[in-house]
């Protein structure tokens, strides 16, 4: 044995029989011939060898470990990718179910409530798709079935926006959304069915006269729509596209507000940011016009072109001799002339409330007024409608040098994404 092992024991013995001894060490040495200082030194370069090749090991493998786990992450990024490109409308479709929509269709269940999309069963065409009658079964309920053009330019961001937004809002002047599909590249949208049509329809088509108090009733009914939006709803929802063929009739003439797919919900405590202008010339306040920022009182301005049309029986261009007069201006001057009863719907035969219709039509001058910060809100217009609260006293200058927004005298819709526009007959 050339070495002791790394600890030993070394002591005494010896037999003493029946005696006892009592032995003292003072002190004790030992002495090797053995060479020790290369045995240390080999085992100092074992170790360090050891821990050389342990580290190598665990870098390779920390290494090998990094790519495998890369090439997994990228495998199943590329395959997710692929899989949104080819089925897009799931990953739409599992959006909207986490937003606790209302019921989801199964294309096939549309198809048969509109017999296969007859055209017997088109309702108008609008600026995104085309709208149906559709018949639900199950259900017992005639509905309008909203078909929009997936192939159109961001069609899908109007369908999500337009199906999340009317989602979170109740109220009995709006139109009800009852579900909505979107498979086999269809994008569908299902709506309460507004037998009466849209109030363009009745105002300019060859409908007969709507009669007055319908009339006022429907004004009142779209400004309490516009109260909740703006102030009641859980989020403050700006519609952006307030016109009268968006205003839809049920069974009694009741408003029924519809078509979100340009609305926007807002923080009423931040302003809003410049976007691009959507909606309809003839119905667009100035300022949202010329510079893109949208508000309570852009909807306002929609709100009160509306209401002149309701009394006056006219669009919101007027054709005079080749020149297209906007409406706002024509009944304004009639107003500082003194004579806004002659802005009154000559179909009406004077067979109207004289003081409702200057009521309207000095409200629709009211919330059309060229600064946005002198328009009422949605609340203050039903106390005066109501009668509540007296009419306001416009100042005669308030229409001096302004620009209002034209388009070759023609109400068309203009959009910086798609423009959800309603019907030009029928009802839905």
């Amino acid at each position: 044995m050339e070495a002791l092992p790394e600890r030993v024991t070394i002591g005494f013995s010896a037999a003493t029989d029946f005696s006892r001894e009592r032995h003292t060490i003072h002190s004790w040495e030992f002495s090797s011939t053995l060479n020790t200082t290369g045995v240390s030194g080999s085992s100092r370069k074992q170790r360090k060898q050891t821990i050389v090749v342990v580290v190598v090991i665990v870098a390779v493998g920390s290494f090998i470990l990094s790519i495998v786990g890369a090439s997994i992450s990228w495998l199943f990024v590329k395959k997710r990718r692929i899989q949104n490109n080819d089925n897009s409308e799931y990953s739409e479709s599992f959006d909207l179910e986490r937003e606790a929509l209302p019921k989801r269709f199964h294309y096939q269940e549309l198809v048969v409530a509109t017999n296969s999309f007859a055209n017997n069963r088109s309702l108008g065409q609008g600026g995104s798709g085309q709208v149906y009658k559709g018949i639900l079964t199950d259900l017992g309920r005639l509905v309008a079935v909203k078909r929009i053009i997936a192939k159109s330019e961001n069609s899908d961001r109007t369908f999500i926006n337009e199906a999340k937004i009317i989602s979170r809002l109740i109220h009995r002047n709006l139109v009800q959304f009852i579900g909505w599909c979107n498979e086999e590249g269809e994008i569908l949208l299902v709506y309460e069915f507004m037998p009466n049509g849209s109030l363009d329809t009745h105002l300019f088509g060859n409908r007969r006269t709507l009669q007055w108090n319908l009339r006022y009733k429907i004004a009142l009914g779209l400004a309490s729509a516009i109260h909740y939006l703006h102030e009641d709803a859980e989020q403050c929802v700006l519609h952006r596209d307030i016109k009268s063929a968006n205003v839809l009739l049920d069974t009694d003439f009741s408003t029924k507000l519809g078509d979100f797919g340009v609305a926007k919900l807002v923080d009423p405590l931040l302003r809003t940011r410049m976007t691009g202008v959507v909606g309809t010339y003839g119905y667009l306040a100035p300022e949202y016009f010329n510079h893109g920022r949208a508000s309570k009182e852009s909807d306002i301005y929609s709100f009160g072109v509306v209401a002149l049309e309701i009394a006056c029986g006219r669009k919101t261009y007027l054709d005079n001799e080749g020149y297209h007069v906007p409406l706002v201006k024509w009944v304004w001057e009639l107003y500082v002339a003194g004579d806004i009863l002659n802005a009154a719907d000559e179909r009406l035969k004077m067979e109207f409330d004289e003081s409702e219709m200057r009521c309207l039509l000095i409200v629709g001058l009211w919330c059309t007024h060229p600064n946005d910060r002198k328009r009422p809100k949605a609340g203050q217009v039903i106390k005066v409608l109501q009668l509540g609260a007296p009419l306001p006293e416009l100042p005669h200058d308030m229409h001096e040098n302004v620009v209002h927004p034209t388009h070759g005298g023609q109400a068309n819709s203009i959009q910086s994404q798609p423009i959800t526009s309603s019907l030009d007959n029928g009802g839905r």
